[in-house]
C-alpha cells in the first residue's frame, strides 16, 4: 500500500480509501465486517461513510451503513487503527426522517454529528465533510451552473465556526466538503483565512476515466490551495470494470438495481468503456487497472475511494495500488477523452 497525508494536517492515509456505502443494502452486516477486515490487513487504513448511507437513501436503511462500521469498531477494536470519514447530508425534500430541517445550521450540524458518533461508535471522527452544499448549484450529473430562484443566505463563516467548535471539543480532527464546485470551495478557504478558521482539508467529488470534469476549475484550486481529492465513483458504478463489455445482463450489478444513475448507462459512457478497455488491453492491463491507476496518479488526488460488493472486486482494486501508466499510456486516454468528453459528469 501507499501511504500519504491529508493536505495541511498530520493523518496519515492509505492512498486507497475504502467506500462503505454499500453496507446495509448491497451488503450485509457480515460482508461489511469482511471488507473492513480485508481492507485492513491489505494495509488500507481510511474509511468513508455518511450519514445517510446505504445507497439509495431511504428511511428503512437510513444509517445503516455506520451502524456496520460501529459493530466491527466494537467486535474488532480497530478504531485506532482507521482513519474514519463520515459526511452530514444537504438539503432534500426527500430527507425529512433525518432531522426538522437538513441544512448546515449549528442546531443541524451538531445533532447530526451525535447521531453518527452513536452509530459509529465513536468519540470521533477524523474527517467531516459536508455532503453537498445548500445552495442550489451544479452537481449529481450537471455540469453547466443554472441560475435558480435560492433562498439560501451566504453562511460559510457561521459553518466554520460551528466546526471549529465541534474541533474544539475533539469529535472532529480534520473537515471537508463534496461535490462542491471552484467557487465554493474557494469561498471556505477564504473565510478560514480571513478569520483564523478551520481549513478544508479535502474534497470529495467524482473523478474517472468518464468523468474528468473535476480538472476544469477544481483541480487547479487544490494544487495551489493545497486541498486534496478524495476521487468518488472512479469506476463509474461498474462500467469501467469491463464486465459490461460482452452484453451480459448482471442483474444484480449497482448499476442495474439503481436505474437513477442513469449518467453511468449512456452510450456514450458505454463506448468509452469499450475505447479505454482497448487502451488497457494494449498495455497488458484490465480495465479496471488502467481505470484506477489513472485516478490513483493525477497529483492532486489524496485518495482514491473504491467500493465493492464481493472480496473479488475489492482485491482486484487495492491491488491496482501497484500498477502505473507511463506517458504512452497517459496520451493515449487523453485521445479518447478529446473524441468523448466526460460522458458521465
Amino acid at each position: 500500500m501507499k501511504y500519504t497525508t491529508l493536505p495541511n494536517t498530520e493523518t496519515k492515509v492509505s492512498k486507497i480509501c475504502l467506500g462503505t456505502m454499500t453496507f446495509g443494502e448491497q451488503n450485509t452486516e457480515a460482508e461489511g465486517h469482511a471488507q473492513m477486515d480485508y481492507a485492513l490487513e491489505n494495509g488500507v487504513n481510511f474509511f468513508d461513510a455518511a450519514e445517510m448511507y446505504s445507497v439509495p437513501a431511504r428511511q428503512e436503511t437510513y444509517g445503516s451503513t455506520e451502524k456496520i462500521i460501529g459493530t466491527w469498531f466494537k467486535k474488532t477494536g480497530n478504531r485506532e487503527k482507521i482513519v474514519l470519514a463520515t459526511k452530514i447530508a444537504g438539503p432534500n425534500p426527500n430527507f425529512t426522517y433525518m432531522r426538522e430541517k437538513n441544512d448546515f445550521s449549528a442546531k443541524s450540524i451538531t445533532f447530526a454529528l451525535e447521531q453518527s458518533l452513536q452509530r459509529l461508535q465513536t468519540e470521533y471522527v477524523d474527517l467531516y465533510q459536508l455532503h453537498w452544499p445548500e445552495r442550489k448549484s451544479n452537481m449529481f450529473g450537471t455540469l453547466g451552473f443554472k441560475v435558480q430562484e435560492d433562498a439560501w443566505e451566504d453562511n460559510f463563516q457561521a459553518v466554520l465556526e460551528c466546526l471549529h467548535g465541534l474541533i474544539q471539543q475533539g469529535k472532529i480532527r480534520n473537515i471537508g466538503v463534496s461535490n462542491e464546485t471552484p467557487w465554493g470551495l474557494m469561498r471556505f478557504l477564504e473565510e478560514s483565512k480571513k478569520h483564523n478558521l478551520p481549513r478544508m482539508a479535502t474534497i470529495q467529488n467524482p473523478y474517472s476515466l468518464v468523468n474528468r470534469s473535476f480538472e476544469v476549475g477544481l483541480s487547479e484550486v487544490c494544487h495551489r490551495e493545497n486541498v486534496g481529492l478524495l476521487a468518488y465513483s472512479p469506476m463509474a458504478f461498474g462500467v469501467l470494470s469491463g464486465k459490461f463489455l460482452n452484453g451480459e445482463a448482471h442483474p444484480k450489478a449497482r448499476i442495474n438495481l439503481f436505474p437513477q444513475f442513469a449518467r453511468y448507462n449512456s452510450e456514450n459512457t458505454r463506448e468509452a468503456s469499450r475505447r479505454y478497455n482497448e487502451i488497457a488491453q494494449d498495455f497488458g492491463l484490465t480495465l479496471t487497472e488502467l481505470s484506477l491507476a489513472f485516478i490513483e496518479q493525477q497529483s492532486f488526488v489524496t485518495c482514491t475511494i473504491i467500493g465493492a460488493t464481493t472480496l473479488q472486486q475489492l482485491e482486484e482494486n487495492i491491488n491496482t495500488i501497484s500498477v502505473s501508466l507511463n506517458e504512452s499510456a497517459l496520451a493515449a486516454i487523453d485521445a479518447i477523452q478529446s473524441l468523448i468528453p466526460n460522458p458521465a459528469p
